[in-house]
């Protein structure tokens, strides 16, 4: 299967910082953020990986390149402006073909095991659209973002209990075809519709993960990667 790496974010809560760097170069643990996903993805075998990018991209294209020194063949789809999630994700579908495919947010941290994704995409039910991954809430998400039954992700009702979304997902291309490529189009209101329908299955993982969105968290990423290391 193929997969897309978010990486077109201005990253405003993480300035000064991304003055001069894209928030996906930070540096965690000794590497940039965006080659821990990309490394991940290499161990289980998925190479095809699309990367999009708008503020200093350029700058993730010159250090990658085409990906082969990691393993890889990376794929780049640049925006003038940043098209928010959904509509990055339609402009780069002709590179992601036609079957589902991983999603992963560029600035989030995770052990969840990306070989599941193509495990998921192999059982992938019919009319499905997507498949998210849901964690317990951190503290700058208490009230969570959907709720899950069973395996059927849905718009949490009054008093629901909800869990926050990961950043990634399994996703079907027909769930972008309301969206124009060049469209600037945010992914909430397509899944809710989907969930709406009853298209969206997901999962709750318990393991490590974290939404790098401050200097406080990179650091706190920094320290914990490093102290594996000394391990």
């Amino acid at each position: 299967m193929k997969a897309m790496i978010l990486a077109a974010g201005r990253g405003e809560r993480m300035r000064p910082l991304t003055d001069h760097c894209p928030k996906p170069l930070l540096p965690a643990g000794g590497k940039p953020l965006l080659q821990w996903h990309i490394e991940a993805l290499a161990a289980v075998g998925v190479i095809g990986i699309v990367i999009n990018h708008a503020h200093l991209g350029q700058q993730i294209e010159s250090h990658f390149g085409d990906g082969s020194a990691l393993g890889v063949q990376l794929s780049y789809s640049p925006e003038a402006t940043a098209l928010e999630t959904a509509g990055g994700i339609r402009k780069a579908l002709h590179l992601l073909g036609e079957e589902p495919f991983l999603v992963i947010n560029g600035d989030v941290a995770c052990d969840w095991p990306v070989a599941k994704a193509q495990q998921i995409a192999g059982e992938w039910a019919q009319g499905q659209l997507a498949h998210l991954v849901m964690v317990p809430n951190p503290a700058h998400n208490l009230k969570g973002d959907f709720s899950l039954q069973d395996s059927l992700i849905k718009q949490p009702e009054q008093g629901e209990a909800a869990f926050t979304f990961s950043g990634i997902g399994v996703y079907h291309p027909e769930l972008f075809n309301s969206v124009e490529v060049g469209d600037v189009a945010k992914l909430a209101p397509l899944l809710r519709e989907a969930m709406a329908a009853g298209k969206v299955q997901g999962e709750l993982f318990d393991g490590f993960w974290m939404d790098i969105g401050t200097p406080e968290r990179l650091d706190e990423l920094n320290q914990r990667l490093n102290s594996a290391r000394k391990q």
